[in-house]
């Protein structure tokens, strides 16, 4: 397959994958930033759990209050799913052997690799304006108009590096991410169909499960990640690590899981929404 193809078919799986499944996203997130100390001192609104959150936010704001920083979100994951993609394939094949397969560390080198790219030149900058549109939210008194505000704030407060916050835990949860979800996926597809084509069904069923198990591996990057792009992490954390050890000592360990049911039911979807696009676009592309 050329470049291109893997370019243009992961581009536009990211944009569908995006678009349908946002709404988790924004309960998650709101979630993860919700045990922040320094959140609720600010008159952030407390959360009892994921349909709480939802529908608090419907309440407050409309049903479009769930797509509130949709726009950055979907512009980023589209560009992240290309750019995965591309690196993913590009790697995966100078990394097969004679036979044409892959064995499964070579899968997970590849995925660690695709995954630190996207997260250091796409996600960071796009999960930092996504999580700022999102906190500002849930405060008692906004103080951004949109995205583009969002962007020109942070950059007149902090500098370039405002849009950057975050970058380290990004590209390890990024890394942990494709490391997991393109092992999974790629080693059960050879298993069925080796470099055959697959039905659209099992594609969508493979992405469903390594979406899946890559929820549970990596929410722990995940929860770090949110709370370091939030709009307080400047007063309250001295870097990723400090990050980890206040929400473990100050909200116990079960709180680096926060958040996991609305990313387990994204994160299931946009696994098998992502591969069967991506699968379905190449067969037209060839």
């Amino acid at each position: 397959d050329k470049p291109i193809h893997s370019l243009v078919a992961g581009t536009v799986a990211g944009a569908v994958e995006g678009a349908i499944t946002y709404p988790t996203e924004l309960v998650k997130t709101k979630l993860q930033l919700s045990g922040s100390q320094q959140y609720l001192a600010s008159g952030g609104q407390p959360f009892h759990g994921a349909i709480d959150c939802a529908r608090a936010t419907v309440r407050a704001q409309g049903v479009g209050g769930l797509y509130r920083g949709l726009t950055p979100m979907l512009m980023g994951n589209a560009a992240k799913a290309g750019v995965r993609f591309l690196t993913y394939d590009s790697i995966k094949a100078r990394l097969r052997r004679a036979d044409g397969t892959l064995t499964m560390p070579r899968m997970m080198l590849a995925g660690v690799c695709a995954g630190v790219v996207e997260g250091a030149t796409v996600v960071a900058p796009a999960e930092a304006i996504k999580t700022r549109l999102i906190n500002d939210q849930c405060l008692s008194k906004p103080k951004y108009s949109g995205a583009v505000d969002c962007v020109l704030s942070a950059v007149r407060t902090e500098g370039a590096a405002g849009i950057y916050r975050g970058v380290v835990p990004v590209m390890a949860r990024q890394g942990a991410n494709s490391c997991v979800r393109f092992a999974a996926y790629d080693s059960l597809r050879q298993w069925l169909v080796g470099k055959g084509k697959l039905p659209i069904w099992q594609s969508f069923a493979l992405g469903m499960i390594a979406g899946t198990v890559t929820v549970f591996a990596t929410m722990p990057l995940d929860v770090v990640k949110t709370r370091m792009q939030s709009l307080a992490a400047p007063l309250e954390y001295k870097g990723s690590l400090h990050c980890a050890y206040r929400v473990v000592s100050e909200e116990g360990v079960r709180a680096l899981w926060k958040g996991a049911t609305p990313r387990l039911s994204r994160l299931m979807f946009s696994g098998a929404i992502v591969f069967a696009v991506y699968e379905e676009v190449m067969k037209l592309l060839r």
